[in-house]
């Protein structure tokens, strides 16, 4: 406690009387020392151990994350869960079905025995977290190597675990932050038979779709239902009808009073990953090399799974999620490319840099942080075109269901062969359970569109040095890989359930290793994953000075960022209602906020981005807004904060200063798309759904008032 407690002290002493509050994503178990007093003149009504408390319920009890990369909370004593409806999006899309089609028509279980069980879902509840810097960093030296670095914390790391899991009833993390200079640990525990309860039709979940990704004024109903079910205990359990609701130890009140300009917000959540002290040299060739490669490539997969999609409801639906996830980066990519141009991020971090290189180089601290600056830069000048050709192949991986087929099912197949009968006997259920899975997501015909058109995009702009098979045949088909890839379908056994089953049945280690796909995707990874010696001391010298960069600008107070990167950990974030400059497509009185009224504007007959069901078109005509109207009669769509969130944060509660949900978090506005990297105190936005506008959808629209009197209503 001792330490614990020196550690805050320390902490308070070096935080700027400068920073503003709605900077940074905060520990909850430093809120009391580091923020309270600056989230009390803003409206927070709360102590800090009604924020985070070990021993008694408080608000970090209600969040969770979400099928480990969204966050979601809980909002009804018997475990129902709110997320958005893209976290949501993977799990509707799998109970769905051509003719039972929840994805675009929506779904509202009438009662429990209708709520849904997709395969795999879970929820991850927030026990406790400590630090374990100490204990870390004791078993390494400045010596050691990356890698031996690496395996010592690793082999600590399974200690900490061990000690705190119970027994396999936690699951325990330990993570790195401030780039290895301090470890704390997390316990969780996990909640795997959550069951959906209810969604929007897509016309309102996705509405505005990748136009208004990351754009203000917004206009969705971003949001989807769950409940999460535990043994008669209330301990987690595999999925059984004889399961009940959980009763989680805190709910979050639902507060329909609506939001206002300045009023105190706080979002809790997991934001996933944020690089604020990622050196000038990783930006530039992130503008440079590596995130056009990556608009490109996800683009080039987004339109060949598009001409398809279009083509019928059930093929729309195989391809759904996948392009809903692949176009949601492409989209913030290119955003970051411009942002972080527009704004010269790159030159105001070298300049940082040439200020600490000054710093370092001075008699005292010259041994340590001499050479801390130039090694950073010579590896990325070293890794820019590799970069650019590693952004193309993994565009390639991840849109194309064979990209990687030789890893996954392939290493399956081939320790099949080389298995006895026995062996093999206990491996064909799974691996069967595996094809059924894969081919639940992919069309032949688009597969072979798919990785021919990344092939041919790939040996024609990645540069650096290509995989050999690919420049081999690239030569040879004077770059159009269509012809290969329609025969390498025909002949390979990947391409189709039945001749995997026939293989089973016949197993024949030559046959599998000379597949055209299998020899082609093992290609491809082996040459992603390939490092010269020279590029293996590059990387390990950049990792030590990259952690000794990060300690230097702690030390000599030239970095100014006092909170720790994101790393899909719990965080709090706290910040106004805040609006930005007018906006004649917003039809509201002041832009931080939007109307049904301003949706219906945007409304297009059948396009597949801005059509609305003729029911809202009749309610919005009707004024048909019950008890969620706001004061001004119209009713309340979306809203704007000035909270620092990223991707992870999906999903995440909007509270008010009592901790009561106002809304619900999902999407940043794109002219402050450089937050990852650095934080626009004047442009970042959140844009959250309201929460009466959620209520609205449920009860009004949906005729489903049952799953809001769950909730605990304060008006």
């Amino acid at each position: 406690m001792k330490k614990l407690l020196l550690f805050v002290v320390s902490a308070i002493m070096l935080v700027p009387a400068s920073v503003k509050a709605d900077e940074g994503m905060w520990f909850l178990m430093f809120i009391e020392r580091l923020n309270h007093r600056d989230m009390q003149k803003m409206g927070l009504q709360l102590t800090a151990e009604e924020i985070y408390s070990i021993n008694n319920h408080s608000l970090k009890d209600a969040i969770v994350q979400f099928n480990g990369g969204c966050t979601a909370e809980m909002i009804s004593k018997d475990g129902l869960v709110l997320t958005n409806h893209h976290c949501g999006y993977d799990a509707i899309a799998e109970l769905s079905s051509a003719d039972k089609n929840y994805l675009k028509d929506g779904y509202w279980a009438a009662n429990r025995k209708e709520e849904l069980k997709p395969s795999s879902l879970f929820v991850r509840f927030f026990v406790r977290m400590d630090d374990c810097t100490k204990r870390i960093l004791s078993v390494v030296n400045p010596s050691m190597s990356e890698l031996d670095r690496e395996k010592a914390i690793n082999a600590e790391i399974a200690k900490i675990e061990k000690e705190n899991n119970e027994g396999g009833k936690y699951t325990v993390s330990v993570r790195p932050f401030f780039q290895g200079n301090e470890y704390y640990y997390f316990v969780y525990q996990d909640y795997k038979d959550v069951r959906l309860v209810g969604t929007p039709p897509e016309s309102l979940g996705k509405f505005g779709g990748d136009t208004d990704n990351w754009e203000w004024p917004r206009h969705t109903a971003d949001f989807s239902m769950f409940r999460v079910y535990a043994d008669a205990n209330g301990n987690p359990a595999e999925y059984s009808p004889n399961n009940v609701p959980l009763q989680p130890k805190h709910h979050l009140p639902v507060n329909l009073g609506g939001v206002k300009e300045n009023d105190f917000a706080m979002i809790l959540g997991y934001p996933g990953r944020t690089n604020r002290w990622m050196p000038a040299g990783g930006i530039e060739q992130n503008v440079k090399f590596a995130y056009p490669a990556w608009v490109e490539g996800s683009k080039t997969g987004m339109d060949n799974m598009k001409k398809y999609m279009l083509q019928s409801d059930a093929l729309n639906l195989v391809y759904a999620s996948k392009f809903a996830g692949v176009a949601n980066y492409w989209k913030n990519r290119q955003g970051m490319i411009d942002a972080l141009s527009k704004f010269g991020t790159a030159k105001t971090k070298a300049a940082q840099e040439a200020k600490f290189h000054k710093w370092a180089n001075k008699p005292a601290n010259k041994a340590k942080y001499g050479n801390v600056v130039p090694t950073i830069n010579k590896y990325y000048a070293m890794t820019n075109e590799k970069s650019r050709h590693d952004n193309y192949m993994m565009q390639l991986f991840r849109t194309s269901a064979f990209g990687t087929v030789s890893r996954g099912l392939g290493k399956q197949l081939e320790t099949y062969a080389k298995s006895d009968a026995t062996k093999r006997a206990q491996m064909a259920p799974g691996i069967l359970e595996m094809v059924d899975e894969m081919y639940k997501e992919l069309h032949i015909p688009a597969e072979k569109d798919i990785l021919a058109a990344q092939l041919n995009l790939y040996s024609k702009k990645a540069g650096y040095t290509l995989a050999p098979m690919v420049e081999k045949l690239a030569k040879e088909n004077n770059g159009d890989f269509t012809k290969y890839v329609n025969a390498a379908f025909d002949l390979s056994i990947f391409t189709s359930k039945e001749k995997i089953k026939a293989f089973l049945d016949l197993p024949s280690e030559a046959l599998l290793v000379n597949d055209p796909l299998y020899v082609l995707t093992n290609d491809l990874l082996t040459h992603y994953s390939f490092k010269s010696e020279e590029l293996t001391k590059a990387q390990n010298d950049f990792g030590a000075s990259f952690r000794l960069l990060v300690e230097g600008l702690r030390e000599s107070k030239i970095g100014e960022i006092k909170y720790p990167d994101a790393n899909s950990t719990l965080r709090l974030t706290y910040g106004k209602v805040r609006s930005l400059p007018a906006d004649k497509r917003n039809d509201a009185t002041v832009n931080n906020y939007t109307t049904l009224a301003g949706q219906v504007k945007k409304y297009k007959k059948g396009d597949l981005e801005f059509d609305l069901p003729a029911r809202v078109l009749e309610m919005n005509a009707n004024k048909d807004f019950g008890r969620y109207a706001d004061k001004d009669g119209s009713l309340h769509v979306c809203f704007l904060t000035d909270n620092d969130i990223t991707g992870g944060n999906s999903g995440s509660p909007v509270l008010n200063g009592k901790g009561e949900l106002i809304g619900l978090a999902f999407d940043g506005n794109i002219e402050a798309m450089a937050g990852d990297v650095i934080f626009d105190k004047k442009l970042q936005r959140t844009i959250n759904v309201d929460i009466r506008y959620v209520l609205w959808v449920i009860e009004n629209f949906s005729g489903a008032k049952h799953i809001v009197d769950e909730m605990t209503i304060v008006k």
